[in-house]
């Protein structure tokens, strides 16, 4: 570890120590006068710089907060004007492109038919129940739902083998948010549920079919 402070501040109070007693025992020391006079020749220039340092310093966070408080009167003004200029219909989109500010959309993109498909994971712990989750294919760490999804269908074939198509299944639920519970009756303990899922976005179109998801129903 190295005897000299890394700090400024620190540095400053061993300079001062060190130099002194320098000063007083350099010949003790095994220093002569030139060596002792270039030591003491540098501490008195540190003991100018150093201060000057922290005064610029201070004045540099002073002025940096001033123009922070005078940027953020200035954009509020400029918001402000923004606005009177957006609710008035005198003002021309190329006006608001000349000023660079926001310029309205007049007709909305029409929101995109899901092109991922969802990933199903089933949980059977429970009697009687499923506990089924879903992800998508693009992030399958996240529960978050693609742009433009509103939710995701979940259908579903109760025993039997696996479906061939979506003919075989049948409408189930649609969730917006995962995990959807799945109860079922005494009766079908022990049958393999078979669930198909699929995102809609906001107009109900859906997007393409998960893989086939298996389950047996527990008892």
């Amino acid at each position: 570890m190295d005897y000299i402070p890394r700090s400024d501040k620190d540095f400053d109070n061993f300079s001062v120590t060190f130099c002194d007693y320098t000063n007083t025992n350099f010949a003790a020391l095994g220093l002569t006068v030139a060596q002792n006079t270039t030591l003491q020749a540098l501490k008195t220039t540190w003991q100018t710089d150093y201060p000057a340092h922290i005064l610029e310093q201070a004045k540099a966070t002073s002025v940096a907060q001033k123009k922070d408080i005078t940027r953020s009167k200035f954009e509020k003004v400029i918001r402000e004007f923004s606005g009177i200029m957006q609710s008035n219909a005198v003002v021309t989109n190329d006006q608001k492109g000349a000023l660079g500010i926001t310029i309205p959309k007049t007709t909305k993109t029409p929101t995109p038919v899901p092109a991922t498909r969802p990933i199903g994971k089933i949980d059977n712990v429970n009697r009687l129940e499923h506990i089924v989750q879903f992800f998508d294919e693009s992030t399958p760490n996240s529960k978050a739902k693609p742009d433009g999804v509103r939710a995701c269908e979940i259908w579903i074939k109760v025993g039997g083998t696996p479906p061939l198509d979506e003919k075989e299944i049948k409408y189930l639920a649609t969730d917006t948010k995962s995990p959807h519970i799945v109860h079922f009756a005494g009766e079908d303990i022990g049958k393999m549920a078979h669930y198909m899922l699929r995102w809609v976005n906001s107009r109900n179109e859906p997007g393409p079919w998960s893989e086939t998801i298996s389950v047996t129903i527990s008892g």
